[in-house]
C-alpha cells in the first residue's frame, strides 16, 4: 500500500509551490490581474483539501490493485491541476 503520509507530503509540497509562485507574482506585480491570481490560489486550496480527503478515505483498501489505482489517479489529478494552474499564471504574467 502506498504511504498516506508520503502522499500528503507530496500534495502539500506541490500545492504550496503553486501558491508561493502566485504570491510572489502578486508581490512583484501588484497592478496585474490580482483577482485572477487569487482565483488560482483558491482553486489550489480546494484541490489540496479534496486530495487530502481522498487520501484519508481509500475505497477497497484491502485490495492492493484498487489502492494502487486510487493513488495513481490521485497523483494524475494533482499533476494535471497544478500544471494547469502554472499555465494560467504564465498567461497572466505574459499579458
Amino acid at each position: 500500500m502506498a504511504s498516506k503520509r508520503d502522499a500528503k507530503k507530496d500534495v502539500q509540497f506541490v500545492v504550496t509551490e503553486v501558491i508561493s509562485d502566485c504570491l510572489n507574482f502578486l508581490y512583484m506585480n501588484p497592478e496585474k490581474k490580482a483577482a485572477e491570481v487569487h482565483a488560482i490560489v483558491e482553486e489550489m486550496i480546494e484541490l489540496h483539501n479534496e486530495l487530502v480527503t481522498r487520501i484519508n478515505h481509500i475505497d477497497g483498501k484491502d485490495n492492493p490493485k484498487l489502492v494502487k489505482a486510487h493513488f495513481k489517479s490521485l497523483y494524475a489529478q494533482l499533476l494535471g491541476k497544478t500544471d494547469e494552474a502554472f499555465s494560467r499564471l504564465s498567461e497572466i504574467a505574459k499579458s
